[in-house]
This record gives C-alpha cells, structure tokens and sequence, in this order.
C-alpha cells in the first residue's frame, strides 16, 4: 500500500475511534461503496427499522445494521447472517427486558446452523470460541458495535455492567453438525436439516468441564449437572443453560445409548441445590427464589425443609444441548444464562436466502 494510502487509512480510523464508534478495537471505515455492497445482499430495504428499543428512544435500520457490519470486518456476504443474528438476540427477548444494560454484564452466544457455516468458512471445530476465524469473530463483534452504536449501551453510560465479559466483544460459535450423532440445534426448533439459521442466548459465563478420566456417561453427566449447579452462577430458579458439548463426550454419550433428548432430561432432573446449600452460600431470598429479594429469616426457615431440591431448569426443554470443538480430547463447556423469566430461549431466525 503507497504510503499515502495507509496515512488516509489510518486517518479514517481515528477519525471513528473519534467518534466513538468502536468497541475499542479499530473498525474498518464505513464507506459508501462498502455499505452499498452489503446493502445489496438482502432484499429490505435500507429504512427499514429491525426492531426499536422503546425504553432508550433508539432503532436500528437495516443500513445501520450494515454499516456496523462494514466497521466489524465482515465481508458482505456475511451480512445476511448477521440480520439473522440480530433478528435472533431480538426474538430471545433480553434486550426487550434491559439485559443489555444490566449489572450482571451477559453477552449474547449466537450459534450457527446449516450449511451457511462451510459456505462462509464458521469455524465449528477447534478453538470454537477463540480468535482465527473471520467469521466467527466478525459476525459476533457486528451484533456488539450495533448494540454500541445503534442503541447506545456504551459502557459507562448505558451498560451498568459491574464487570462484563469477554463476550461483549464478539461470542459466535457453529454448531459442528459432522461430529456430532445427535440432530443439530436448528432442527429441534423446527427448523428442516438444510435451513441456515442462527440461535441466540443471553448469557453470563461459560465455564468449561475438563473431563477426560471417565468413561461412565453418568459419571460425565453428573459432571455437567455439578458445574450446571454452580452457586455462583445461579440468580433465579428458572433458567435456559446452553451445554456445549465437545464431540469425544458427545459421542461417548451416545456410544452408551444416550439420545440428545435423555441427556437434557437427565441435567434437568438433576440440577440445583437444596435450601440449606443456598442459605449457605447467601441465596435463599423467598422472593423470588435466586433473586435480590432480602435473604430469609429464622421465621420463615422453620417452617421450611431445608433438604427439599430447588431445581433451576423445570423442563427439560430448558436444558439446550449442541457439539462444537475438535474430536481431539474430552472437553466441553457450560454456558450460564442471565435469567429465563420474560424470554423465549433460544431466540432464532433463518437466514434470509435459504
């Protein structure tokens, strides 16, 4: 690149770290003809407005949502994934109940489905949730920099969150449909094998479950049920986990004669603590269970078994179950939900074009 090329280039990105349209990383310049060439890959109009944020005055547009996509990295063949994506974090629901802005600091994990993962090179195997693949990385960073820009929940400002995660800058993960023997996430909603569509969950966490010493499926199950369980994790009595299963323990499952549908019912059978271990722990509000409510008193405890089960998921259709990362070693992961109450989990949309 001629050096006075590359001085514009980096001009153009101060020029937007000016204006505080980045997540702190640069952004590639949003210019006319790039945002043109997004804009031709779907049929909405550019004025049409995806969804409003009521409570803060604010929309996005289907150009604003491409503008955001151009500052993200992502090629414009990717733009028709991220307005499933979006359409998806809208149908979940959280943002429609302030989850963007809350303390708690949860991210949405978008998962892909359908052949749109090999056509645009989503990367479903190794390093799922690590740095490497465009896609992946830029699809989750366009759904943060529209929440920045187009909704303005700037940290600071808007987002209360006490600490954040690392999910707030881009969390976008494939389902790796070819390792795994049970059917794909986008089929369980309803969605026919060769549809591409993108699932969305508000989450707080994702902590990983580093089994390789067992080949007992209970033994495996009832690891993911402990880390389901965690205290630390759990705010309500009513909640949406996704469980990321790692192909070896995927496939060991099922080697045992485990459908997709026992494992979920398993975990949801399983999961909780009893009274006595939330009073420990400071969490046995009585209203609601798990939430900011005051903890309880003597009074109210003596009345109460302190063995009884308080279970987190009351179906199993609460327990969400995919196959992502490498055959390579036995590893899966847990990813804590902000809360089920007022949402539908997972949200989803198809991609338009399939």
């Amino acid at each position: 690149m001629p050096h006075g090329d590359l001085e514009a280039a980096m001009a153009a990105i101060e020029y937007c770290y000016d204006q505080g349209w980045t997540d702190g990383w640069p952004v590639v310049p949003p210019d006319p003809e790039r945002v043109a060439a997004f804009l031709a890959t779907t049929r909405r109009p550019p004025d049409q407005v995806i969804w409003r944020m009521e409570h803060v005055g604010r929309e996005c547009t289907v150009e604003l949502a491409a503008i955001n996509a151009v500052m993200a990295g992502c090629r414009p063949e990717y733009f028709p994934v991220v307005l499933a994506a979006l359409e998806a974090v809208i149908d979940e629901g959280s943002p429609k109940i302030g989850a963007w802005q809350s303390t708690t600091g949860g991210a949405p994990i978008l998962v892909v489905n359908g052949p749109v993962r090999q056509r645009l090179g989503f990367n479903s195997r190794g390093n799922v949730f690590g740095p490497g693949f465009r896609a992946n990385a830029t699809v989750g960073r366009a759904i943060r920099l529209i929440i920045l820009n187009a909704y303005g929940i700037r940290p600071h400002g808007l987002d209360q969150s006490t600490q954040g995660t690392p999910a707030k800058y881009t969390c976008c993960i494939a389902e790796n449909e070819e390792d795994s023997p049970w059917e794909p996430l986008h089929t369980e909603l309803g969605y026919d094998r060769t549809a591409d569509v993108v699932s969305a969950l508000h989450v707080r966490s994702i902590d990983f479950v580093d089994n390789r010493q067992t080949a007992d499926p209970e033994a495996l199950l009832n690891d993911l049920v402990d880390t389901a369980s965690r205290s630390g994790a759990l705010r309500r009595l009513e909640q949406c986990t996704l469980f990321i299963l790692g192909p070896e323990h995927a496939q060991l499952l099922a080697r045992h004669g485990w459908s997709k549908a026992e494992v979920k019912r398993y975990v949801a059978e399983r999961a909780g603590k009893t009274w006595a271990e939330l009073r420990a722990v400071g969490k046995d509000a009585t209203e609601p269970p798990l939430g900011f409510a005051r903890p309880s008193t003597e009074a109210e405890r003596a009345g109460r078994d302190e063995t009884a089960w308080m279970r987190p998921f009351r179906d199993p259709s609460q327990v969400l179950v995919v196959v992502a990362g490498a055959p390579n070693a036995g590893v899966s992961a847990v990813a804590q939900p902000f809360s089920t109450r007022w949402r539908k989990v997972p949200g989803h949309a198809r991609v338009e074009g399939n």
